[in-house]
């Protein structure tokens, strides 16, 4: 089975209205792009990792996807960590525009998707594009957790 171990800062820095939110409000655009994923995935099967720098504020509950906070490392070398102990890193797939960890993976056998290229992917389906409108109108996180029936 394919992983898809997604480097989340690189990929909010390449959604202009989540990279807006993360400046006053980084929880709540690492909420909105876990959600974004969650739905992109919900028909694929693939395993996927989301990987964020520091420490958890509050838990972000989606299915299928497991929230990675790389702690007192930064996500790159916890992104690294994952594909060095990876049984066949030949099933990887690593979202980054990271340079250095985009090296590292291919030396490491994994396949490499930019993240422009990954949000392309996920906006040329009619219903992404939906759902990148009600991301953008959603200004108030609280909303979107009550939505999704997140505290």
């Amino acid at each position: 089975m394919l992983h898809h171990i997604i480097d989340g800062n690189n990929l909010i820095g390449k959604i202009s209205s989540l990279k807006k939110l993360q400046v006053k409000d980084r929880q709540g655009s690492r909420e909105k792009l876990a959600f974004m994923l969650q739905r992109y995935y919900s028909k694929r099967n693939v395993k996927v990792s989301l990987h964020f720098d520091g420490y958890p504020k509050e838990e972000i509950k989606i299915m299928r996807i497991k929230v990675v906070y790389s702690e007192n490392l930064t996500a790159d070398d916890r992104i690294k960590k994952e594909i060095e102990e990876s049984k066949n890193p030949k099933n990887l797939v690593v979202i980054t525009s990271d340079s250095n960890l985009k090296d590292f993976a291919r030396k490491c056998s994994c396949t490499v998707i930019s993240s422009g290229k990954f949000i392309q992917q996920i906006e040329s389906k009619p219903a992404s594009e939906d759902e990148s409108r009600i991301i953008q109108e959603m200004d108030d996180p609280d909303e979107f957790k009550k939505l999704f029936g997140a505290k």
